[in-house]
């Protein structure tokens, strides 16, 4: 996973809140936040669950990219997660 920039969401354990991020390094942003690393609002809200992602090689498009899916609505942030895992499963484990 090396070279790539990752937009990601994150939920906690009962799907109620989102959190949207990017990251040069999946693995290590998405540990972070289990190990509850920095404080702040995914340490605040237990957002700990990675349930979407996508990968860019050019980090200004991942940039620009967050930022589009962080002025979308609840609602398009809910259907964008489930075009890639309907079960809402964490996708951690996968990486």
């Amino acid at each position: 996973m090396s070279d790539r920039y990752y937009v990601y969401i994150l939920t906690n354990k009962n799907n109620t809140v989102l959190y949207t991020g990017v990251t040069n390094d999946l693995i290590r942003r998405s540990a972070e936040h289990k190990e509850k690393k920095t404080k702040g609002f995914t340490q605040k809200y237990n957002v700990d669950k990675l349930v979407y992602y996508e990968a860019f090689d050019v980090i200004y498009d991942a940039i620009a990219r967050e930022k589009q899916i962080k002025g979308g609505s609840r609602q398009k942030k809910i259907a964008l997660i489930n075009s890639m895992n309907k079960e809402w499963e964490d996708l951690y484990d996968g990486l």
